[in-house]
């Protein structure tokens, strides 16, 4: 686990500065870069690692990439704060956050929520169809197409990891 001490940092800034210089790292390894967070969770902040491969992730994989990415992220020192460091696997009801992950997934069962109802309905499930711009199209139960933009929606995660 890293620690650091200090002020805010933006969450943004620190996920896309982490993924440039953890991303090199990662690959070398042997791994696919799935994603980066920085969040708050209570009084601590954790920056999330999330790495995949073609046969799986497992806990020695976790640790041994903790320990690769640990030294060059405190040198790099992104962080104005105290944070852990935490190394996963993207699990079988993966987000779809980037735009790669919207590639990797097309095609893929979903589950798409929005931030408001919609016809009463927050939450839908169907076969991610399209992605363009933001905007997530998904083909329901009964052939119809359900497009949302970005703002609208709060995840969108697949619904059955069968890749």
């Amino acid at each position: 686990m890293a620690e650091k001490g200090g002020k805010k940092a933006q969450s943004g800034k620190v996920e896309e500065q982490a993924l440039a210089l953890v991303k090199p790292i990662v690959e070398e390894a042997g791994y696919k870069l799935w994603d980066v967070c920085f969040e708050k969770e209570g009084a601590n902040y954790y920056l999330r690692i999330i790495i995949d491969k073609e046969d799986g992730v497992g806990i020695d994989d976790c640790v041994n990439m903790s320990h690769a990415i640990d030294k060059p992220l405190d040198d790099a020192d992104l962080i104005d704060r105290q944070y852990n460091l935490q190394v996963s696997s993207p699990g079988i009801e993966r987000k779809l956050t980037r735009d790669f992950h919207f590639d990797y997934a097309m095609g893929e069962k979903v589950i798409l929520r929005l931030i408001r109802p919609c016809d009463g309905r927050r939450e839908f499930n169907g076969i991610l169809s399209g992605y363009e711009n933001g905007a997530v199209t998904i083909l329901l139960e009964d052939e119809i197409e359900m497009t949302a933009e970005k703002k609208e929606i709060a995840f969108v995660k697949l619904d059955d990891f069968n890749m």
